[in-house]
Order: structure tokens, then C-alpha cells, then sequence
């Protein structure tokens, strides 16, 4: 009897660290040297992730929304974010946004979230995970804010992220100029336009250099950034820069998001597995 119940307490303690790497997540804590702070991040890793193995993953950077933190990501997806990285073979990387619009403010030294994302925490993460290294192994994506945030550090950081992604982004700021912080990290809009000019993904599309970049993005028909998704899609195929451009019905809601990163998801797996 003894004997059994040790087997059973053996067998118990195995499927229970097998659970655990299977769903293994992250909570880690970055520093940036150019905000002088640390600043948190969720790493969510594929089942059969092994540090003492060979094989590499690619990453994916998923940015939250105004408000949202680095945990947003698991409350908008009603799958986890476990068994997506598991149906994938991708690493998921949410980083801590603050409401910065993922830019580094002229205004605030304190909000330097452009260098963070796309510098330091890119480097810690292949520093310290078993990473492919380059950009054919990252791509960055996110809802609101952060689709604003994907498209920005994608066309400003094309050696960095190879893909980029925006869903329901806010890609164009100028006709928002009273909301969701951004007047705090560049100043009054009346009194600093050449800024906001230069801080709005419509405007930097002289960045991206034809086929080199991978893009998609995703807009509902019945979102208030519906209007300046249409606009940036229409300005993309007028220079003929390549891009996967999706709308349906719906809303800036989490619903909508959670249905939509299936298909990036998918983008992101073809543009990795590419030969």
C-alpha cells in the first residue's frame, strides 16, 4: 500500500511539473537605461521550451491598448496565451506600454518606450531565451494604442521587427489631439504640429522600403479608427508598398480583437516559416 502511494505521489508530482512547463509564463522585470526604471513584461513560452536545447523560436511582441498593461493580452484572448504559443511554436512578449503610444516622447524623459521595446527589451529577450535573433524571427503587433505602437516601431525598425501588425490602431493621431495621453507625451497639438506630424504612422511611410516589410492590418467597419485605418491602407497601395489589409463587422472592442489575432497569428506563422 505504501509503495502505491508513493508511485501515485511520484506520478502526481511529474503531471504536475509537466503542467507547469507546458503552460510556463513569465513575469520579468526590464531595466531601461534610457528611463532609468524597470518595467514589466509577460513571456509566454511554447510547451517543450528547453533552455538546454538547439532549437530557436521566433517572437512575437504583442502590444496592449491605452489603459491596458502587460498583462492585458491574457484578458483579451478568451483561448490562453499558453496554447496559442503552443499552436504557434512562437514565443509572446507583452511589454508594459504605460499609455505611451510605444513613442519616445520629446516631452517626458521618463517615457522612452520607442528605444525600450524595440532596443532593450529585444536584446534582453534573446539574451536570456532561446530566440531566432534577427528580424526574420520577430514581428510586433497590437490593439489601440498598441496597433499604433506595432506599425510605428515596424516601419521605424525595419532591422529589428521583419513583420508588423496593427489591429483597430489609432494610425493616424492628428484628429484626436485632446485624447488617450498623447498630448502629454508631445506637447499641445496647436503648439507643437511639426511634432505631432512626425509622431503619426501615416506620415512615416517614406521609412519602409518596398518588400522589405511585412504588414497587416486589421480595422472594424464600425471603429471610430475606422476612418484613418481606410485612409492609411489607400496611402499604402498608392506607393505600392505590399500589405494584408482586413476589415469586417465590428467594434473597438476585445471581442473583436480576440477573433482578429487568429488571422495575424496565422500571418505571423507563414512570414516565420518562409524558407
Amino acid at each position: 500500500m505504501r509503495k502505491q502511494i508513493v508511485i501515485l505521489f511520484l506520478l502526481f508530482s511529474i503531471f504536475s511539473i509537466t503542467t507547469a512547463f507546458a503552460q510556463r509564463v513569465d513575469t520579468i522585470e526590464v531595466f531601461s537605461a534610457k528611463m532609468n526604471r524597470g518595467i514589466k513584461n509577460l513571456v509566454v513560452l511554447p510547451e517543450g521550451y528547453d533552455e538546454a536545447s538547439d532549437v530557436k523560436y521566433p517572437v512575437l511582441y504583442l502590444l496592449h491598448g491605452h489603459g491596458g498593461t502587460y498583462d492585458t493580452w491574457l484578458k483579451v484572448t478568451k483561448k490562453t496565451l499558453a496554447e496559442e504559443a503552443n499552436r504557434w511554436q512562437m514565443i509572446f512578449v507583452c511589454p508594459d506600454g504605460q499609455n505611451s503610444w510605444y513613442w519616445d516622447s520629446p516631452v517626458d524623459p521618463k517615457m522612452q518606450f520607442e528605444t525600450y521595446v524595440s532596443s532593450e527589451l529585444t536584446s534582453y529577450i534573446d539574451d536570456n531565451y532561446r530566440t531566432v535573433a534577427s528580424p526574420k524571427g520577430r514581428a510586433v503587433t497590437g490593439f489601440s494604442m498598441g496597433g499604433h505602437g506595432g506599425l510605428w516601431l515596424g516601419f521605424n525598425h525595419p532591422d529589428v521587427f521583419g513583420a508588423c501588425g496593427s489591429l483597430s490602431g489609432g494610425v493616424d493621431i492628428r484628429p484626436f489631439p485632446n485624447n488617450w495621453n498623447m498630448k502629454d507625451w508631445l506637447g499641445i497639438y496647436k503648439e507643437n504640429k511639426e511634432i505631432w506630424e512626425s509622431h503619426t504612422v501615416i506620415n512615416i511611410l517614406d521609412e519602409i522600403e518596398p518588400n522589405t516589410l511585412a504588414i497587416i492590418i486589421d480595422c472594424g467597419v464600425q471603429d471610430f479608427f475606422y476612418q484613418v485605418n481606410e485612409e492609411l491602407h489607400k496611402e499604402l497601395l498608392y506607393r505600392n508598398i505590399g500589405h494584408e489589409y482586413v476589415t469586417r463587422p465590428g467594434g473597438h472592442t476585445h471581442g473583436y480583437w480576440n477573433d482578429a489575432i487568429d488571422y495575424q497569428m496565422l500571418f505571423f506563422s507563414k512570414f516565420f516559416n518562409k524558407k
